[in-house]
């Protein structure tokens, strides 16, 4: 597969499938088929140019259907950790001086390979994963945007002295040349197994590092994919590691090997603070300051107002709620209304969810299974806890069957400082608190500890402008949903205990996996 730099234009996103034709509908039926039929293979570890299967192994199971067996996947030992590692500083030397042009083909191609099989990429999200057609198929195009969009990034990084020159000093030449960090760890999460994956990594990788890719224990076969394609696309093996395994024995250890030159998560609050914890702890032989960059998840929320188009906030809150069963960072599980409108968007609310079906994302069914059976009690319980305190105002119960199945879930008149509105609670479950006015609500908002994204529905422009300023979130949406960003279009990261705000899919994001050199000297 040959690509013209010449002819890489602007960066445009990747439209999405429109299942409501049926052509697009029967490809998808076909590609579930398909993936379906190679359930229950098994996957190895990649170490340099080593495949290595281990007797120890995850079982990938289908949250819909936790009988069937999605893959057995090889688990590293810390053994092969330290192996990796060394695979890992190897090929770095080699990776590093690679030009800029070539690193940024292999995304360009890795994003062309994806985007000819999107709909197989996308089935086995549906399987390992949970998600119906249209989350999946989501997920699929944000990988393609930011495979796009990192390779052009890179490209234009690498031209920064042409546009936008150091101050002239007359007898020097002066330049910067944005270098790579090392060997890095890269930790993705398995709400977006593909999308966050594929982003986390191609960045560390077009910016000339190396890394070992330690998947989510509950979706390491889409990474597994994924990284098939990165060397389909071109990248040396060595470059990417494959290293699926606990994140106690693992995890830990990497993390604080005195090599690890940076760590790049998304996961939970709390496993986020132990991975800064141990990354500030010098180890021995240990001659740089790691640097860790973070998302962490957040507790986002929904504000409306009385003069708000209260049809498009109901439709936002349910949306932004309930997409991929609450298991977003970005969810929004917390809605905080103005007391004049409160019982009507309560109603609003409640007629919106009834439409929604649950049942098998197979079948594209709008509510489909929470990840795995921990998460399943720990929403459950969640839910018990809130019914005894607060208002339940829909759902509260299991879904039918043997998955992971729960009732779309909304408690009214919660107090804000419950741990309804203040805990991540990573499931399809809804708070909702009144407030006396727009003023009171914004204060609710704010009461978190995470930072993550908001919207805010108001047709004042006076509110707006207040809202804008004084709602502290990394990414804040006026009149529209609070999840959904867009590679390119909207930066994401956030602030406080939502992690580093990196703002992925951003032009400062690659600076996170460079440092920059300042080279001078005197003019002939």
């Amino acid at each position: 597969m040959q690509v013209n730099l010449s002819a890489i234009g602007a960066f445009v996103n990747e439209k999405l499938t429109d299942f409501g034709n049926e052509t697009n509908a029967n490809e998808m039926r076909s590609a579930i088929k398909l993936i379906k039929s190679r359930q229950g293979e098994k996957y190895p570890l990649h170490i340099g140019d080593e495949v290595i299967y281990t007797d120890d192994m995850t079982v990938s199971v289908d949250p819909a259907n936790p009988t069937q067996v999605v893959g057995y996947v090889s688990k590293a030992s810390r053994d092969l950790a330290e192996k990796a590692m060394e695979a890992s500083l190897l090929a770095f030397e080699k990776w590093k001086r690679t030009p800029v042009e070539e690193r940024a083909v292999c995304l360009f191609k890795a994003a062309s390979l994806i985007r000819d099989k999107k709909h197989e990429y996308s089935a086995w999200m549906i399987l390992e994963s949970g998600k119906n057609w249209t989350e999946a198929d989501a997920d699929t195009a944000e990988a393609i945007d930011f495979l796009e969009y990192y390779g052009r990034e890179m490209l234009r990084l690498n031209r920064t002295n042409e546009t936008n020159p150091l101050t002239r000093l007359t007898g020097e030449v002066n330049w910067l040349d944005y270098i790579p960090l090392g060997v890095g760890i890269v930790i993705p999460p398995w709400n977006f197994p593909l999308a966050i994956c594929a982003g986390m990594t191609s960045a560390a990788v077009v910016a000339g590092n190396s890394v070992v890719l330690k998947p989510a224990s509950t979706t390491p076969i889409i990474a597994y994919r994924f990284y098939e394609t990165m060397i389909e696309a071109g990248i040396p093996p060595g470059v990417i590691q494959y290293l699926p395994g606990s994140g106690a024995e693992i995890g830990d250890y990497l993390t604080s090997h005195p090599k690890t030159r940076f760590i790049s998560f998304t996961g939970s609050k709390e496993v986020g603070l132990r991975i800064n914890r141990l990354a500030a702890e010098t180890a021995e032989g240990q001659i740089w300051i790691k640097r860790v960059i973070a998302e962490m998840g957040g507790k986002d929320g929904t504000v409306v107002d009385e003069t708000a188009d209260l049809d498009m906030a109901a439709e936002a809150i349910v949306s932004a709620a309930f997409g991929f069963q609450g298991q977003k960072c970005s969810a929004g599980s917390r809605a905080i209304i103005v007391e004049s409108v409160y019982d009507e968007m309560l109603a609003k609310i409640a007629e919106l969810t009834a439409k929604l079906s649950l049942g098998q994302p197979t079948e594209n069914k709008a509510i489909g299974p929470v990840i795995d059976e921990s998460s399943y009690e720990r929403i459950l319980s969640y839910i018990e806890r809130g019914k005894g305190k607060n208002r339940l105002l829909f759902g509260g119960g299991k879904g039918a069957g043997e998955g992971y199945f729960i009732e779309p879930t909304a408690f009214a008149d919660v107090n804000p400082d419950s741990e309804l509105m203040q805990e991540e609670i990573f499931g399809p479950v809804l708070a909702i608190a009144k407030a006396t006015d727009w003023k009171e609500a914004i204060r609710i908002y704010n009461d978190t500890e995470f930072g993550l994204t908001g919207s805010y529905f108001s047709h004042d422009e006076d509110r707006i402008e207040a809202a804008l300023r004084d709602m502290h979130c990394g990414n804040l949406y006026v009149n529209r949903k609070c999840t959904g960003a867009l590679v390119g279009v909207h930066p994401f990261g956030g602030f406080n205990m939502s992690g580093t705000d990196s703002k992925a899919g951003g032009h400062d994001y690659l600076l996170l996996f460079t440092q920059a050199k300042l080279m001078s000297r005197k003019e002939d």
